[in-house]
């Protein structure tokens, strides 16, 4: 798989995942180029120098900015890990589950909600649903490489695990109560809805609650990774934010 971009290649560069070769742009030298040969350079990562023009037919127009690493496919995890990590840092868990998101760019968008807001696992289906890839990492701005990702074969087999670890379960959707008067301290996962389609009824029955975000405008819904940004900074902000 290839990391594309300054900013994941750093990202990844950081997590000590295994880059297998990087490749550069010739006569980089500003700062944040130097910076990056340096850092591989002192990981034993071998560093190809082409030119620019090798990069842009290597990305297929994806905004290169003079970096693509090649590094082995995307790692996942097992639930157990996310709550192992949880534990690890004497927190209650925080976690997102993708039903049914499709288009890369959410995924990495959610993907760095969950690494800004401090969640310990994104929760995605095996099947009908995007899976990490170039463009999810790129998206991400090299948040993937410090994200827990899960591929489920069951999303409602993975909430009432959940709900059996003591982690509370609630359902962004248009028909529930306000986020902003639900209380989410503690253990809580988010279940954010796939484009167009929202959360699947049978998952959202599973569920302990359905949390909605008020709508003023005369558009009655937000893309999935924008309302996962602002239901997990609800949960910051009512577990970590002092009053």
């Amino acid at each position: 798989m290839k990391i594309i971009g300054r900013n994941a290649v750093t990202e990844a560069l950081r997590s000590g995942k295994t880059i297998d070769r990087l490749v550069a742009a010739r006569d980089q030298k500003d700062v944040g180029a130097q910076r990056i040969i340096n850092d591989a350079k002192s990981r034993g990562v071998k560093i190809f120098f082409y030119d620019k023009a090798v990069l842009d037919r290597e990305s297929d127009g994806a905004k290169h900015q003079g970096f693509i690493a090649e590094v082995t496919d995307f790692k996942y995890s097992e639930l157990d890990d996310v709550l192992e990590l949880a534990r690890s840092k004497n927190e209650q868990p925080f976690i997102f589950i993708l039903d049914g998101v499709e288009d890369p760019h959410n995924l990495g968008s959610i993907i760095r909600v969950a690494e800004c807001t401090g969640a310990h696992g994104v929760i995605i289906p095996r099947h009908r649903a995007a899976s990490v890839n170039e463009t999810v990492v790129k998206v991400s701005a090299g948040a993937a490489a410090h994200v827990m990702v899960v591929k489920a074969t069951n999303i409602n087999d993975v909430i009432d695990e959940l709900k059996a670890a003591g982690v509370w379960v609630y359902a962004a959707d248009m028909d529930g109560e306000s986020i902003y008067s639900t209380n989410l301290k503690g253990a809580v996962a988010f279940v954010i809805g796939g484009e167009g389609s929202g959360v699947k009824r049978l998952t959202k029955a599973k569920c302990d609650g359905v949390v909605a975000l008020p709508m003023r405008g005369k558009v009655n819904s937000l893309n999935a990774s924008v309302a996962a940004g602002v239901v997990a900074y609800e949960y910051v902000h009512q577990n970590y934010v002092e009053r």
